[in-house]
């Protein structure tokens, strides 16, 4: 540990280990440390003891749960589109080679207290009933102007300037009602709230359309819902990373406490010392835990965790996303259900686990909150609720080296943490993170050299 390395960074999160390993494959000399024995630290997988361990302490969970070792429990899941950008790093560094990804059985949206698919074939659209027939007309305008749109040929914009136009200035001149902008905003777009609408309808719209390319190579595929999930849970995805970062130039140190981050005579970034030994770089990335002085509290999210006997009623599947959008259920936030099976290998046959999460609005009762969620699942044999602070940096890290990462969102999706990645990625490098396909990364990085 105690000598000269590019980056250090502190924390195996998703972020963090995606950082590792796409720095380490562009020849970085890297160095990852984590006060945890365990990969992936708020994002972490754990078995049925260590669930029971971390929620209620020295309780042992019953024997009708089965083994603990027949457990993977995400402790914030988060489904992949397969369209989206994270699954573009994947390619990008090869990380699929150590992932198998299984589909998830079925999309859903809450909507007038029942719970309804969300279309992924023009005829599922037709006889949905989320939408209006004559809306329906309208809809279908909208979505064929973004099949055409090219950023590159004026002539498909039509007039409308996406960048500065509002999404709600678009949905007015397409005249799409609101049920209709929340199944777009919320169900394929998948914003947490309505903030959107005020903001540059370019990205709600690039949303849309990746949620539809990716429906459209569900249907390809012959997959009933566009989204993706690990094998084994996602505590496989930090770790994936942190074998790629090691084939390259990473080395990983876990269970090592960090006591202390080593700054210069002008505040700048030095090292890290653990012990009586201190590793020096010119650049350091981590977790907002890593640094409390460095950052602020912008909310709380509630999450939950939910084992059943059963599927959720009323979705006849195995595994499922339910969107709660934020006007079905009088809140400002929407609330996310995923539910996991053995299908994706992370509980026992005839087990099922639900997740929770959402953006809470109150201080008093976070399990008030999320019942309109909890309604939807039926019986559940074991339910754990908490609390966890969602935290920013404060400064970019550009004056001192310190590049800090966001905590994890409410949403049930991984384009947040892209955003994340990218925004790092930038700051850090002073360029855009650019996805090439692998050899021919490679093969630049040897004429370099």
């Amino acid at each position: 540990m105690d000598e000269e390395y590019d980056v250090i960074i502190l924390g195996t999160g998703l972020t963090e280990c995606i950082l590792s390993g796409i720095l380490a494959v562009e020849g970085k000399k890297v160095l990852h440390i984590d006060r945890n024995d365990f990969y992936g630290g708020e994002s972490a997988s754990l078995d049925l003891a260590q669930l029971y361990q971390r929620f209620r302490g020295d309780e042992k969970p019953p024997a009708s749960l089965g083994r603990d070792r027949d457990y993977c429990v995400d402790l914030i899941p988060k489904f992949l589109l397969t369209g989206e950008g994270l699954v573009k790093v994947l390619v990008y560094t090869n990380v699929m080679r150590y992932l198998s990804f299984v589909p998830i059985s079925t999309s859903m949206v809450y909507y007038g207290d029942k719970i309804y698919k969300v279309p992924s074939t023009s005829n599922e659209a037709t006889l949905s009933p989320l939408v209006g027939f004559m809306q329906k007309l309208k809809a279908r305008s909208f979505f064929e102007y973004l099949r055409e749109w090219r950023e590159t040929d004026p002539a498909t914009h039509k007039g409308l300037d996406l960048d500065r136009m509002t999404m709600s200035q678009v949905y007015d001149h397409f005249g799409l009602n609101e049920d209709t902008q929340e199944f777009i905003g919320h169900a394929m777009a998948l914003h947490l709230d309505e903030k959107y609408k005020a903001q540059p309808a370019r990205r709600t719209c690039d949303s849309v359309i990746m949620y539809a390319s990716s429906a459209s190579r569900a249907n390809i595929d012959n997959r009933s819902s566009p989204y993706i999930y690990p094998q084994y849970g996602l505590g496989d995805l930090p770790q994936a990373f942190a074998r790629l970062s090691a084939v390259y130039t990473g080395t990983f140190m876990l269970a090592t406490p960090v006591d202390e981050i080593v700054r210069n005579a002008a505040g700048g970034f030095e090292g890290v010392r653990s012990g009586d030994q201190v590793a020096r770089a010119k650049i350091v990335i981590g977790d907002p835990s890593y640094f409390a002085g460095a950052v602020r509290k912008t909310g709380r999210v509630i999450r939950a965790i939910c084992i059943m006997k059963n599927p959720i009623p009323n979705t006849s599947a195995a595994s499922a996303q339910i969107i709660l959008p934020q006007r079905q259920t009088g809140r400002e936030h929407d609330i996310y259900v995923t539910c996991l099976s053995a299908d994706q290998k992370i509980c026992p046959p005839n087990v099922h686990i639900a997740s929770i999460s959402t953006i809470a609005e109150t201080s008093s009762n976070p399990e008030a909150e999320i019942k309109a969620a909890l309604n939807l699942l039926g019986p559940v044999e074991q339910k754990f609720v908490w609390e966890s602070d969602i935290f920013e940096p404060v400064a970019d890290g550009t004056a001192d080296n310190v590049f800090i990462s966001r905590s994890y969102d409410a949403t049930s999706h991984f384009e947040t943490v892209y955003d994340d990645v990218k925004d790092m990625y930038r700051r850090i490098t002073g360029h855009d993170l650019v996805l090439k396909n692998r050899n021919d990364a490679d093969n630049e990085a040897q004429q370099q050299q």
